[in-house]
C-alpha cells in the first residue's frame, strides 16, 4: 500500500476512535470519572427534587438522549474528530515553536530575566495565571461570539440545540471550533513563552490525574450538567466567582431576558465584572434553543453546517 495512502487511512481511523477515547481520558469533559461524579451530583438534585418519576428515567431520559437535537450533537462530535486530525493537529508544533521565539524575543530585548522562578512557585503561579488568562480569553470571544453577526452565525449552532446532553458540548461548528483552538493555542504559548523566561525549571501545571487541578476540580464537580436538564446549582455567593451548570443552563436559554448572559466558561467573575451575570436563584424554568422561528431551520446535522454559511451572504446582502 503506498506511504501516504497508509498515513490518510490511518488518520480516518483515528479520527473515527477519538470521540470514544475521549470517555478515557482525563483531559476531556466526558470522561467517564466526570460522568460518574456528574451522576452522583444528579442524585442528589434528584432526591432534592422529588420526582416522580425513577432515578435512570430522570437521567437517561428517551426525549433528551434520543431526540432528533442529540443525534444533531452525536453528528459533529464525530465529523469535528476529522477536523481536529487533519486541521488542526499539525498547528501543536507550531505552539510549541512559538513559545520558544516569545522567551527569546524577551531575552534579546529585556536582557536575563530578573525574576527567577523556583520550581514550586514555577508550578503554582503558571497553573493559576495560565488558567485566568485562558478563562478571561474564553469569555471575551463568547461575548463576540455573540454580538458580532459574523461570528454569531456559526455559534448560532451551539445554541441550537432544543435537548441538552453532555455531548453538546461538542456541539461546535468547524469554524467556531478552529477559533477555539487558536485562542488556546495563542493564549497557551504566550504564558509558556513568558514563563520560559522567567524559569529556567520545566513549565508544568499542577496536575492531578494528569490533568490541571484547577480543570478538575470544575471537571469533577459537575462539568457535564452544565449541558443537561439537571438543574445544579451552587450556593448564591459561590455563583459569583464559578459558573453553576444550571448557569450555564440559563445562557441556553430561548427567553430574550437570559441572552448574552452567564458567558464565562469556568469562572463567573468575568460576568460579574461585566453586567452579564444571572444566578440561579434568578430563574425558575427555562426552554433551550434559539425560538420556535430559528429552531426549525436547525434540526438536522446538515442544516447546522451549512445554514452559517447561508447567513453570512444574507447578512452581505
Amino acid at each position: 500500500m503506498d506511504f501516504t495512502l497508509d498515513i490518510f487511512i490511518n488518520k480516518i481511523q483515528d479520527a473515527i476512535a477519538m470521540p470514544i477515547e475521549y470517555l478515557f481520558n482525563s483531559k476531556k469533559r466526558i470522561c467517564y470519572l466526570y460522568l460518574l461524579s456528574s451522576l452522583i451530583l444528579s442524585f442528589w438534585v434528584y432526591f432534592k427534587g422529588n420526582k416522580k418519576v425513577s432515578f435512570l428515567k430522570y437521567v437517561f431520559a428517551k426525549k433528551i438522549w434520543l431526540s432528533d437535537s442529540a443525534f444533531v450533537d452525536y453528528g459533529f462530535i464525530f465529523f469535528n474528530s476529522f477536523i481536529k486530525i487533519f486541521l488542526l493537529a499539525p498547528f501543536l508544533i507550531f505552539g510549541l515553536s512559538m513559545a520558544l521565539s516569545i522567551d527569546e524575543f524577551m531575552f534579546n530585548h529585556l536582557g536575563e530575566s530578573s525574576i527567577n522562578l523556583g520550581p514550586i512557585q514555577t508550578l503554582v503561579f503558571y497553573t493559576i495565571i495560565l488558567t485566568l488568562i485562558n478563562d478571561f480569553s474564553a469569555y471575551l470571544v463568547h461575548l463576540l461570539m455573540h454580538k458580532v453577526s459574523f461570528l454569531w452565525a456559526f455559534h448560532k449552532v451551539h445554541h441550537s440545540a432544543t435537548t441538552l446532553n453532555p455531548v453538546t458540548q461538542y456541539r461546535i461548528h468547524p469554524v467556531e471550533l478552529i477559533i477555539n483552538n487558536f485562542r488556546i493555542l495563542l493564549i497557551m504559548s504566550f504564558v509558556s513563552g513568558v514563563f520560559l523566561y522567567m524559569t529556567s525549571y520545566p513549565i508544568n501545571y499542577i496536575t492531578f490525574f494528569g490533568v490541571n487541578i484547577l480543570s478538575f476540580i470544575f471537571l469533577i464537580y459537575g462539568s457535564n450538567l452544565r449541558h443537561s436538564h439537571v438543574k445544579l446549582s451552587y450556593f448564591n455567593w459561590i455563583e459569583s466567582l464559578i459558573i453553576s451548570p444550571f448557569q450555564h443552563q440559563i445562557h441556553h436559554s430561548n427567553n430574550p431576558a437570559h441572552y448574552n448572559k452567564n458567558m464565562g466558561s469556568k469562572l463567573a467573575i468575568w460576568d460579574w465584572m461585566f453586567g452579564t451575570l444571572i444566578k440561579s436563584n434568578k430563574v425558575d424554568k427555562i426552554k433551550f434553543g434559539l425560538g420556535e422561528k430559528e429552531d426549525k431551520n436547525h434540526k438536522t446535522f446538515i442544516q447546522n453546517l451549512l445554514n452559517p454559511f447561508f447567513n453570512i451572504i444574507h447578512f452581505k446582502k
